[in-house]
């Protein structure tokens, strides 16, 4: 009987590189290697931007012509969207309404412990004429005052506002106070404080030769903010 054949199969490893594919006749496209990252800002990531400062320590200054250039597009954006005045004012107090939330507790704990949240009316009052506008402006308002005919009616004034030192209105639109986002900003910082407004609204002082730009907030608070000071004085508090 012959002895069984075993087939034995001999591996060859080749070290040779492989062929290159030729893509002119191939579907596949190579890519290139990735670049490493580079930013595409222009300052040293050493260099501090607005985040980095510290919320108690206010700025030392604001650019007015900056501010201005911002104000006047903001005008302009609401202005195309708007049919008339009265509508372009309630744009601007609306843009102004979420600044007003958010001064409060800015300029509260930059106060630190000399300022706590206003808890009476007259508190918010002056809180508002004295803190908010030195926050704002760099000084307090010109005047506070209290409606004769109304008792939740109170007016705060302001003899020269910034915000109308570069507007240009036209005669059709004279009726037009741009100082309604200030209106807006006073207005959040009242809701804020929990003492809620029926509105807060920005007019001008006619016959003021002095100031012509001369411009009344009126903040008519609710019924039950003026009932509950009522009852706190009688309870006397």
């Amino acid at each position: 009987m012959p002895a069984p054949t075993t087939a034995t199969a001999t591996a060859t490893t080749n070290n040779n590189p492989p062929t290159p594919l030729d893509f002119k006749e191939s579907d596949t496209i190579p890519l290139p290697p990735p670049k490493p990252f580079q930013p595409s800002l222009r300052h040293p990531a050493s260099r501090k931007s607005i985040y980095d400062r510290a919320l108690s320590r206010p700025p030392s200054s604001t650019s007015l012509p900056a501010f201005a250039h911002l104000f006047n597009t903001l005008i302009t954006y609401h202005h195309a969207k708007s049919a008339s005045v009265s509508e372009i004012e309630g744009r601007l107090n609306r843009a102004g309404y979420p600044i007003g939330i958010k001064m409060l507790d800015l300029l509260l704990y930059r106060q630190g412990g000399k300022a706590v949240r206003p808890t009476r009316l007259l508190d918010l009052l002056q809180f508002v004429h004295g803190v908010l506008w030195r926050g704002l402006f760099g000084r307090a308002a010109d005047a506070l005052e209290q409606s004769t005919s109304k008792r939740e009616e109170y007016m705060i004034v302001d003899n020269e506002p910034v915000v109308n030192t570069y507007i240009s209105i036209p005669k059709e639109m004279s009726q037009l106070n741009c100082a309604a986002f200030v209106a807006g900003i006073i207005e959040g910082v009242c809701d804020a404080s929990g003492f809620g407004t029926e509105g807060v609204s920005a007019h001008w002082g006619e016959g003021d030769e002095m100031w012509p730009g001369k411009t009344i907030f009126l903040l008519r608070f609710q019924e039950k903010v003026v009932e509950r000071e009522e009852g706190i004085k009688a309870a006397g508090g």
